[in-house]
């Protein structure tokens, strides 16, 4: 599977993006606090983490005994650029010279 199926198929789960959204609010987050924000067993918390892990969404670093989760957003954004900027770059280019038509006019 490609790097861009695996953030597709991340991606396509509620829970998953839930968590995304958590660590954008405050990225840094253990396992107990994003568990603490989900109805679900801690082991289903973690099998969504390792999903987001494996698609680089999420990067992990130990402090001690705990391990805190991180946004990267670098995968979205590969995302973006390659599936949808270049489809509403047309789109804002039409806008553009729509603008520039209607300035033209007395």
């Amino acid at each position: 599977m490609g790097d861009d199926d695996l953030v597709f198929k991340a991606l396509a789960d509620p829970t998953r993006r839930f968590l995304l959204d958590l660590l954008f609010a405050r990225d840094g987050r253990t396992l107990t606090e994003l568990e603490s924000e989900l109805e679900m067993t801690r082991f289903g918390v973690m099998k969504h983490l390792r999903v987001l892990e494996d698609a680089g969404l999420v990067v992990t670093r130990r402090s001690g005994r705990e391990k805190h989760h991180f946004l990267n957003p670098v995968p979205i954004r590969l995302i973006h650029d390659r599936w949808i900027d270049k489809y509403t770059e047309r789109q804002a280019s039409a806008l553009a010279d729509l603008k520039t038509e209607l300035e033209k006019q007395p």
